[in-house]
């Protein structure tokens, strides 16, 4: 994974702040958990194919929520431009 997941003001962590910063075309690499309810992961990497962003899919939510700095799980997180 990215380690600029771990600066705050460089990542956007959660479903809806993600779509909402892919529509707004501030993304550059969107991070989905494998483990997370799949309507909610199936919404973003959607939306990414639809916007050309690359979609990664990583090994569960606490090792996403891990690798963004924070203490509880991440179904998905984005890198900012």
């Amino acid at each position: 994974m990215h380690e600029g997941l771990a600066d705050v003001d460089r990542r956007v962590v959660g479903t809806k702040q993600l779509l909402r910063a892919l529509d707004e075309g501030k993304i550059v690499q969107a991070y989905v958990a494998a483990d997370a309810d799949l309507l909610l992961t199936k919404r973003v990497v959607d939306r990414c194919y639809d916007m050309d962003v690359p979609c990664t899919q990583v090994e569960s939510m606490e090792k996403l929520g891990r690798a963004c700095g924070i203490d509880v799980k991440a179904a998905a997180a984005g890198l900012l431009k």
